[in-house]
């Protein structure tokens, strides 16, 4: 199995303390592949040393996608910008044709077929300071799909969500992983993660396992995470590894 991102070594420090230490993992192209661990285990900050978003990172990460799209928290964006829903899922094309250039036919058919892919036909207009998070989070997936990513990074994608949807978001997860493209989310609901999938990264500042979800979400790896986390030393100094980023 081939690997969509390859990380030796991978160590990711805020003010000279590691926040990751010495991480070491592929993860399978074309899968979807969850990331957990206890609170403060660092989940969120790997996801953003792979896209180059921490202060300092250490170590090796090899990228073979094309195309990385990025899901942040809903707390790290400002909703206050007056937008519409429409204008917020074309932003997906933002690369294609910049703060400059106009959308096309084709951009403005594919953002339409991407509202209705997520269930919001009829709120194309609606600003998105006015929608539920639920609501508000389907627009993201939506901006999602448009930017057509090879590699889908969710930051804890169903955090204060409804069931009705996250299942409706699980359902274009499905799609992706229907169309080989691999998929990485940050989670925190194990059942979940057993239940959707196939492979999981446990980490707690350090890799405690990663495979096959049944085997890396056993009881002992579980207690071996809270043990990690539990263990940290915060004021531990920063290991010094040069960099190399590569694609």
């Amino acid at each position: 199995m081939s690997a969509a991102l390859r990380l030796v070594d991978v160590t990711v420090s805020y003010d000279r303390h590691p926040a990751v230490h010495h991480v070491s993992v592929e993860i399978p192209a074309g899968e979807m592949t969850a990331i957990v661990g206890p609170n403060g285990a660092g989940k969120s900050t790997l996801l953003k040393a792979l896209l180059g978003l921490a202060p300092r990172v250490e170590g090796r990460i090899d990228c073979a996608a094309r195309r990385v799209a990025y899901l942040p928290q809903q707390a790290e964006i400002d909703r206050s910008f007056p937008i519409s829903v429409f204008d917020t899922v074309l932003l997906g094309r933002w690369t294609r044709f910049g703060g400059f250039g106009a959308a096309g036919p084709a951009d403005v058919h594919d953002a339409d077929r991407a509202i209705a892919a997520v269930g919001l036909v009829g709120f194309e207009r609606r600003p998105i300071d006015t929608l539920s998070v639920g609501q508000f989070q389907r627009v993201l997936f939506a901006r999602l799909l448009l930017q057509d990513a090879d590699l889908v990074l969710l930051d804890e994608p169903f955090a204060a969500i409804d069931a009705k949807t996250v299942g409706d978001l699980m359902e274009v997860i499905r799609r992706w992983h229907a169309e080989k493209r691999t998929v990485v989310a940050v989670l925190h609901d194990l059942d979940q993660v057993r239940r959707d999938f196939p492979n999981t990264l446990l980490l707690a500042r350090g890799l405690v396992d990663a495979g096959p979800t049944q085997r890396v979400l056993s009881a002992e790896n579980l207690l071996r995470a809270r043990a990690m986390a539990e263990a940290w030393d915060e004021h531990a100094g920063a290991c010094e590894v040069p960099v190399a980023l590569s694609a």
